[in-house]
């Protein structure tokens, strides 16, 4: 597991590109039949994935966090990007198609992951934060049934933002939040953004109380994202390419521009679980 130590603001505006990436830039993602982590001390989130390909793919807590297993005293949520798969939580196997998630709970023991087909392997991309108390495990569908174990994302929860003229017309989809899938304190969900919309989260903001993770795909090969981050009055920028995240402290912006539609996954955790909680930035402040 990559560890990466938090950073202060008053540090991170005399970095460089290269030392920029460094600290915040997770690449190398959804590598086959491997599962990375990565820590960061900032509200102690793990970021990965797990790209099971000719094998299943077992996750294990590794000498970083000194547990008997990953979720000893963690929860986490999943979603895939990739083709359907297969996550088997203490025995229980739960079929995971494209655009799907699952959230689980503290103390689940053995957790693996494998795909349907090896052809179109599934791409698990997990966020986990520390946890107080166990929560119910959950796969978490965008349309469909409710039924035991399953949960559909309410029509509250599909938010369309935006106009076509100010290039930001997009559709948040909120997967794991309060009065949905309860938590301790993860919060996950996947913007989507329509043809012809570039910009995300404009105008942006900060949360003093919890962070972020961005991880953006569905940019082809010739495309990327200028993500901007940094204190409003000292604004950085990462040019991101497909299946790369971006760590975003809670000092920090986090918006984006491409140079075309994308879509990207959020994952928040700290201490405040309101969606709605956040610092608005003026575009006029913005340096």
């Amino acid at each position: 597991m990559e560890l990466r130590t938090a950073c202060s603001p008053k540090d991170e505006k005399y970095y460089d590109t290269k030392r920029l990436r460094e600290e915040f830039l997770i690449d190398d993602l959804f590598q086959p039949d491997d599962i990375k982590l990565v820590y960061s001390h900032i509200d102690r989130i793990i970021t990965g994935s797990a790209v099971p390909v000719d094998k299943e793919l077992k996750l294990t807590a590794g000498d970083e966090l000194r547990a008997e297993y990953f979720l000893q005293r963690r929860e986490m949520g999943v979603i895939n990007i990739g083709g359907a798969g297969v996550i088997t939580i203490d025995g229980k196997k739960y079929t995971v198609e494209y655009k799907q998630g699952m959230y689980i709970g503290m103390g689940a023991r053995d957790i693996s992951f494998a795909s349907v087909d090896s052809a179109k392997p599934a791409k698990f991309y997990i966020n986990s934060a520390p946890a107080h108390k166990t929560y119910p495990t959950v796969l978490i569908k965008r349309e469909g049934t409710p039924e035991e174990g399953v949960v559909i994302i309410k029509d509250e929860n599909k938010k369309e933002l935006g106009s076509l003229e100010g290039a930001n017309h997009r559709v948040i989809n909120k997967y794991i939040l309060p009065g949905q899938v309860e938590t301790c304190q993860l919060e996950m969900g996947m913007t989507e953004l329509k043809p012809g919309s570039v910009w995300n989260t404009m105008p942006c903001h900060t949360h003093d109380r919890r962070m972020e993770v961005y991880l953006y795909f569905d940019i082809p090969e010739d495309a990327m994202v200028m993500h901007f981050m940094g204190e409003p009055q000292e604004t950085r920028h990462i040019i991101m390419r497909n299946e790369q995240a971006v760590i975003s402290p809670s000092w920090s912006i986090h918006s984006g521009c491409g140079t075309q539609a994308y879509t990207f996954i959020w994952g928040m955790v700290g201490e405040n679980q309101d969606f709605d909680d956040m610092d608005d930035c003026a575009m006029q402040d913005l340096m």
